[in-house]
């Protein structure tokens, strides 16, 4: 039944999870767990140094060498930005859309939140000039914008910001004192990696620049929460981990043995996990495609998917349809598809979008199939969308895109 009161419209705890990668746990990551499970000491604040030592070594193999003392891990993303824009201080700027649980970090702490305009052709980045306009803007309402946080791999738009307009925004930010969180957590999980340039933010500034991971998305399950980051090698950044330290220490977030031993595990990219994240990212980029097929073929709007497991999608052309069944806003319309897709369907105010405009996040994962041995024949299948409960599942999506479709065209006036 869908709700007919406001609740639920906004509140956090009603907001959505990270894309879940539809598939069973490894093997091997679950036995790295389940060896930790027995040890009664805890880790250290920030992480251990086994685990610091993956992160380092993870960021070297991409270009982005660091030193243990130049990093910090934590029981999840949502702690971690927490912690940093607690060390921070000052109000946030956010690309709108952005992911679910950035402003909530920002919000508990009292900080003001502001969100700016993407560019036209992707997301996860603000506009450069609405960045420098907004950020006047602020300061000329008393307002003190320090923390620019922003996404190369975005959730929720699944797209990848070229490098100029990347760089553009990086220095605009730079230009206005901001220091920048880089949310890297999709970063390889690229669709067409021989053919989308990733750059990150840190490889263009070197000493403004914080980087952000959250394993809970291309490399471990949602239950072992565990996220990492990458400070400046200069005497700010060197204080921002500090600091940083100190909140995560008065939290008392620190991982649990299990997530911090797969963790390391999963930070040091053995065969199994580096074969199970490109076998995956294939799997869920020839789903996406699909998915976006069959939303063009109703009418709706997508950017084409390039990382991630989702895709973002604008239902506005099919607003009459919609409007006949109830549905006026972002709230209603994920209420709408939630029922009848039978999966998480967020709304994009859910992300900082607008409540009027009729967008939503779409996941794949629901379309590899309901049990694990389904999930598991589409990870291995030559082409998964031969497969039956795949093509069962995208067929019961495109059908109720293309049933709004066609009442839109009904009520069309006749020419």
């Amino acid at each position: 039944m869908r709700r007919t009161d406001t609740e639920g419209r906004g509140p956090v705890r009603y907001g959505p999870h990270p894309p879940e990668p539809g598939l069973p746990v490894l093997p091997e990551l679950a036995a790295a767990a389940a060896a930790a499970a027995g040890r009664s000491a805890c880790e250290p604040a920030g992480g251990g140094p086994v685990l610091l030592d993956a992160a380092c070594g993870y960021w070297t193999r991409r270009g982005l060498p660091v030193e243990r003392d130049r990093t910090v891990a934590a029981p999840g993303a949502p702690p971690l930005l927490l912690a940093l824009t607690a060390a921070l201080g000052g109000d946030v700027l956010l690309p709108r859309p952005c992911p679910a649980w950035w402003a909530p970090q920002a919000r508990l702490l009292g900080r003001g939140v502001y969100h700016v305009p993407t560019p036209a052709e992707c997301g996860g980045i603000p506009d450069p000039y609405a960045l420098l306009e907004t950020v006047r803007r602020v300061r000329a309402e008393g307002g003190t914008p320090r923390l620019l946080v922003l996404s190369v791999a975005d959730d929720p738009t699944a797209t990848v910001p070229p490098p100029e307009t990347l760089h553009e925004t990086v220095e605009a930010a730079v230009g206005e004192g901001l220091h920048i969180v880089s949310d890297e957590t999709w970063r390889d999980t690229l669709h067409e990696p021989h053919d989308t340039v990733l750059i990150g933010p840190a490889e263009m500034d070197h000493e403004r620049v914080t980087v952000l991971c959250d394993l809970a998305g291309p490399f471990l399950p949602s239950a072992l929460p565990a996220a990492v980051a990458r400070f400046p090698a200069t005497a700010e950044g060197a204080a921002l981990r500090a600091r940083t330290l100190d909140v995560l220490t008065a939290l008392g977030a620190t991982l649990a043995a299990p997530a911090a031993a797969a963790a390391s595990y999963a930070l040091g990219e053995p065969d199994e996990i580096t074969g199970r994240l490109t076998a995956a990212v294939r799997l869920h980029a020839r789903v996406a495609v699909a998915a976006r097929r069959a939303l063009l073929a109703a009418g709706a709007l997508a950017r084409p998917p390039q990382a991630g497991r989702h895709l973002y999608a604008d239902l506005c052309p099919l607003r009459s349809a919609l409007a006949a069944r109830g549905v006026g806003d972002a709230q209603d319309l994920e209420d709408f598809l939630t029922e009848r897709l039978g999966m998480p369907a967020p709304g994009g105010h859910r992300f900082g979008d607008d409540m009027d405009a009729l967008r939503v996040r779409l996941s794949t994962g629901p379309l590899l199939g309901s049990a694990p041995a389904e999930r598991l024949a589409s990870l291995t299948a030559p082409d998964p969308l031969d497969l039956p409960h795949v093509k069962r599942a995208l067929g019961a999506f495109g059908s109720a895109f293309e049933d709004l479709r066609a009442a839109d065209r009904r009520m069309e006036p006749p020419r």
